[in-house]
C-alpha cells in the first residue's frame, strides 16, 4: 500500500538523517551544504539504490517492505520508539518482533504490580504468555508461580486447565473475547506467523478452540469489561477487568483485576491474608 500521510514519513527520513554526524559513521565532515549524512550514505548504509532513498524523502517511492525498513532504520541508528515510528508512517503498524520475548519485567513494573494490594494483575507478552503478576493474581486467578512456564499462557489455561476454567462463570462468551482478542493482538504486533504452532498444538487439544479459532472473529484487548471468577474458596468474586499497554513496550500490556465492591474486595483480602 502506498505512504499517505502528507509525507510525514519523509520528513522524517530527513529529519532522523540530518542528526546524524557523519565522522561518526567514517565519512568527511568537511564539504557539507547541509548537517547531517547525505542521502547516498545513508542509501549505502542501508544498501538500497541512492535514488530511491531520495525517492522515500521526496515522497515518491511508494511503501518500503519491512526488510527495508529495517534496513534504514539501522542505517539512521533509530531507537526503538523511533523504529516503531518509522513502520507507523511508513506502512501503518508497527514492526513485527519489535523486542525478543519477554521473560520478565524490570523491577519498577513489578514494584507497579505489587502495589495494586487487593487487585489482581500480571503481565502478558504479544503472545499472550503472563510473565510478571502480584500477589492477588496468584491468590484469585491462578498459582502462576505453580505452573511451568509454557503453561502461562491464557489461551492455555483458558482452554486447558480444568481449575481455571471451573472457575469462570461465563466460560464460553469469556472464551470468545479471549480468541477473538489474541487473534488481533498477534496480528497488530506482526507475530501472526509466531503463534502458529501454539494455534496448531491448542486446536488439537480443544475441539473448542478450533471452532473458535476458525470463526476469524477478532476484538480489541484495551478497555473495560467485568469478570467474576467462582473461587472455590471464597466464593463469587466480582472484578472490574481493564488493560494498558506499558510505556516503550508495545509487545506488552498490563492486565489489572479490581474488585467491584467492597465485599468483593474483602473476599481478596482474605485469600491473600492482608
Amino acid at each position: 500500500m502506498p505512504v499517505a500521510n502528507g509525507n510525514q514519513f519523509g520528513s522524517y527520513l530527513k529529519d532522523r538523517r540530518q542528526k546524524l554526524d557523519p565522522a561518526a559513521f567514517g565519512f568527511s565532515p568537511t564539504r557539507r551544504r547541509t548537517p547531517g549524512l547525505r542521502r547516498e550514505e545513508v542509501a549505502q548504509r542501508a544498501n538500497v539504490s541512492a535514488t530511491w532513498y531520495t525517492w522515500l524523502e521526496q515522497g515518491r517511492g511508494g511503501a518500503p517492505s519491512a526488510d527495508v525498513l529495517d534496513r534504514i532504520a539501522r542505517a539512521l541508528m533509530l531507537t526503538d520508539v523511533e523504529r516503531e515510528h518509522l513502520f507507523l508512517l511508513a506502512l501503518g503498524r508497527p514492526p513485527g518482533g519489535l523486542h525478543p520475548a519477554a521473560e520478565g519485567v524490570t523491577p519498577r513494573l513489578q514494584r507497579v504490580l505489587d502495589a495494586l494490594e487487593l487487585s489482581p494483575a500480571y503481565v502478558k507478552n504479544a503472545t499472550w504468555d503472563i510473565i510478571a503478576w502480584n500477589r492477588a493474581a496468584a491468590a484469585v486467578l491462578a498459582d502462576y508461580a505453580a505452573l511451568a512456564p509454557q503453561q502461562r499462557n491464557s489461551l492455555r489455561l483458558v482452554f486447558c486447565n480444568p481449575g481455571v476454567r471451573a472457575a469462570m462463570t461465563n466460560w464460553e462468551s469469556d472464551a470468545r473475547f479471549v480468541v477473538a482478542a489474541f487473534r488481533a493482538d498477534a496480528a497488530r504486533a506482526g507475530m501472526a506467523e509466531n503463534v502458529k504452532a501454539l494455534v496448531d498444538e491448542l486446536c488439537r487439544l480443544s475441539p473448542e478452540f478450533e471452532a473458535m479459532w476458525r470463526d476469524n472473529d477478532v476484538r480489541g484487548s484495551y478497555g473495560e469489561a467485568a469478570k467474576y471468577i467462582r473461587h472455590r474458596q471464597a466464593g463469587l468474586i466480582a472484578l472490574e477487568y481493564s488493560a494498558f499497554a506499558v510505556d516503550g513496550r508495545p509487545d506488552l500490556s498490563m492486565v489489572i483485576y479490581n474488585p467491584a465492591t467492597p465485599a468483593d474486595a474483602e473476599r481478596v483480602r482474605s485469600l491473600i491474608g492482608v
